[in-house]
């Protein structure tokens, strides 16, 4: 029933506002709107899945390295595989592990 991704994480609670008044622009914070029982399971479940799972441990750590705090690196892992669970959801598809490219080196 949601238009988009964008839509389904706002629902979830997982999509970051702006904070402005006039022309003051203070930045994106994480809502305390949405539905808490979704958030809590998708933050849960991202967190859980940035120690387990490589490509989630491997999107976790460069969003460290970019100078995101855990929360906010774990927040945005949790938006991403929202984003995959829509579009899963959407295409009527049951989630499937793509290896990552390996870049070959020449000899």
């Amino acid at each position: 029933d949601f238009a988009d991704a964008a839509h389904l994480a706002a629902y979830a609670g997982i999509a970051p506002t702006t904070r402005q008044s006039g022309t003051s622009v203070r930045g994106e914070f994480p809502t305390r709107a949405g539905n808490k029982q979704l958030k809590n399971a998708m933050f849960q479940s991202a967190w859980i899945a940035s120690n387990c799972h490589p490509a989630s441990r491997d999107y976790y750590l460069r969003k460290r390295t970019e100078g995101q705090k855990h929360n906010a690196a774990v927040m945005r892992l949790a938006r991403s595989r929202c984003n995959v669970i829509y579009a899963l959801l959407t295409r009527c598809e049951f989630f499937r592990e793509i290896p990552a490219r390996t870049i070959a080196t020449a000899a």
